[in-house]
C-alpha cells in the first residue's frame, strides 16, 4: 500500500497514514542465522505452553527435541526474546533503589473502572525469515488494548510515542505498569510520564512476570489464536495480522473474566 516513488506524499507521511511505524515498513531481517531463528520460535512457543521454564530447562528440553546448545546460548537468546521466567522471589530485602525506580502499586488494588491502570509491555514475534517486537497497552479493568505498534528494535521513544497515542486516543491513567526492562527505566520514559503530572508509575519486582500478567496472556492469545497460524513473511504481513486481531479482540472476542463481554464493550461502559 505504500508507494515509494510517490513524490506527493513522503514514506513518513504514508505509514502515518496507515498507523503503522515506519520502521516496519523498512523492516529488514536480523543478522541472526536461520537455526537459531528455528530455535527462538521453538522457543517461544514453549513459553507459551510453560513460562515457568528457566535456562536449564529450556536447554534440557530442547535437547529432547533435538537441539543441543549451551546455557549460555539459552541465555542470550531470552534476553533477545524478552522472555522473562516466572517465579517467585521472597521479599527479604528492600531493593536497591538505583535498580528498582519504581515500586509494584498493582498489589491488593481494588481495580474497578476503565482508564484506572493500563499495563504496558514488549514481546517478540518470530516470522517466516526473522523477528520483530510488539508493544501493546492494556486497560486492565475492561482487557480492552489501548495502544499496540511493531518495531524492529525496542528503543524508548518507540514505546513512549505508542503511549501518546493511547493517551492522546482516550485520555490518561491513573496508573501505568510495566516490567524494569530498559526501555521502562529510561529517562525518556519516566520523563514523559512525570510529565503528565497525574499518572503514577508502576514497575513490577524483578522474576515477577505475573505482576503484569494480562498483557502477558494477550501475547499468547494473539501469538496462538493468529501469529502462529499464519507466520507473516514481512513486516507489512505482521502489522496486518495484528490490526486485525486486535480489532477482532477488542470489538468481538467475548472474554469470561469480564461478564463474557468484547473489552471494547466494558470499556466504553466506564469510560463514558
Amino acid at each position: 500500500m505504500i508507494d515509494q516513488a510517490d513524490k506527493q506524499m513522503s514514506i513518513s507521511r504514508q505509514c502515518h497514514l496507515l498507523e503503522m511505524h515506519r520502521s516496519g515498513y523498512y523492516y529488514k531481517s536480523k543478522g541472526i542465522s536461520q537455526a537459531d531463528l528455528r530455535i527462538m520460535e521453538l522457543m517461544d512457543r514453549m513459553y507459551g505452553e510453560d513460562p515457568t521454564r528457566g535456562t536449564r530447562r529450556y536447554r534440557r528440553d530442547l535437547k529432547l527435541a533435538g537441539i543441543h546448545i549451551s546455557r549460555e546460548k539459552v541465555r542470550r537468546l531470552m534476553k533477545i526474546m524478552r522472555i522473562k521466567t516466572i517465579y517467585c522471589k521472597p521479599r527479604t530485602t528492600v531493593i536497591d533503589p538505583a535498580a528498582y525506580k519504581y515500586p509494584y502499586l498493582l498489589r491488593g488494588l481494588d481495580i474497578t473502572q476503565a482508564n484506572q491502570v493500563w499495563q504496558v509491555d514488549i514481546s517478540y514475534v518470530p516470522m517466516a525469515g526473522g523477528f520483530m517486537y510488539l508493544v501493546a497497552i492494556i486497560d486492565v479493568y475492561s482487557r480492552f488494548i489501548v495502544g499496540w505498534d511493531i518495531s524492529n528494535s525496542m528503543q524508548a521513544s518507540w514505546v513512549v510515542e505508542t503511549l501518546k497515542g493511547a493517551i492522546a486516543r482516550y485520555g490518561s491513567p491513573r496508573i501505568v505498569n510495566s516490567d524494569q526492562g530498559t526501555q521502562f527505566t529510561s529517562g525518556e520514559y519516566i520523563g514523559y510520564l512525570k510529565g503528565l503530572k497525574t499518572v503514577k508509575i508502576s514497575m513490577d519486582g524483578k522474576g515477577r512476570a505475573t505482576d503484569n500478567a494480562h498483557i502477558e496472556r494477550f501475547f499468547r492469545t494473539i501469538k496462538h489464536d493468529k501469529i502462529y497460524l499464519h507466520m507473516p513473511e514481512d513486516g507489512q504481513e505482521l502489522f496486518t495480522l495484528c490490526d486485525e486481531f486486535i480489532e477482532f479482540y477488542n470489538t468481538r472476542r467475548g472474554h469470561s473474566s469480564i461478564e463474557g463481554l468484547p473489552p471494547a464493550q466494558k470499556y466504553i461502559r466506564q469510560a463514558a
